[in-house]
């Protein structure tokens, strides 16, 4: 099955083109998108993977699924287009970010980010309007966690930065011997005062990724 993504990515994963799950999913997303709304615009499905190359990535943040909200997914977890107000998980990541580094952000598109490899990736990449969770256990947790798998075995001195339980459970996928993992509670409302606020994931990806040689990112 020819799939457009990334070439870099499309190279590390094309086993998962060949297998039923993917055309069950290929299947399922494109009579969903057919038959009403769904985010993020169909453009917008793989932008995670299209703006961070797979030799490019350094840090790995995991979300769950897009925003339902009709405007707000744009293909990365936790961002949302200029203009758009942030969601409450990106506003407390945004507080954590002034307390651990002294950096005000304004931009609620994380572009930037992933542009200096930041893999913005949600493990579920599509989602019906309205409906939280309606595209969970379809097939594309199977493709996202072989990408995690991948970078994890393929790659070294990757920070992944898993909030949450969800999140959490994926490290089972990853080498710690390998890569620096840093875990939390969500940034969620429902959990940042227990344990999110003063994490200080970022300062701790930087730190790290300047032990290993690489440059830091520049969150602001």
């Amino acid at each position: 099955m020819n799939v457009r993504l990334e070439p870099s990515w499309k190279q590390q994963l094309q086993a998962q083109f060949d297998q039923s799950y993917w055309s069950e999913l290929t299947d399922f997303v494109r009579n969903e998108y057919a038959a009403g709304h769904c985010c993020p615009p169909g453009k917008d499905i793989f932008r995670a993977f299209d703006l961070t190359p797979f030799d490019k990535v350094k840090v790995v943040i995991l979300g769950q699924d897009p925003y339902h909200t009709p405007g707000a997914a744009m293909g990365f977890c936790f961002s949302v287009p200029d203009g758009n107000a942030p969601q409450p998980s990106l506003r407390n990541m945004f507080k954590e970010l002034e307390s651990d580094i002294g950096v005000r952000r304004t931009r609620t598109d994380l572009s930037d980010w992933a542009e200096q490899g930041v893999f913005l990736l949600n493990s579920v990449l599509t989602v019906r309007a309205g409906s939280a969770g309606s595209h969970a256990r379809k097939g594309w947790e199977t493709f996202t966690d072989n990408a995690i798998a991948t970078l994890s075995r393929e790659r070294e001195h990757l920070v992944f930065i898993l909030w949450g339980s969800y999140a959490i459970a994926k490290k089972a996928l990853i080498d710690t011997n390998k890569h620096h993992v840093i875990t939390s509670p969500h940034p969620s409302p429902l959990s940042a005062h227990r344990g999110f606020f003063g994490s200080r994931p970022f300062s701790q990806a930087n730190a790290y990724l300047v032990e290993t040689g690489q440059a830091p990112i520049v969150w602001a």
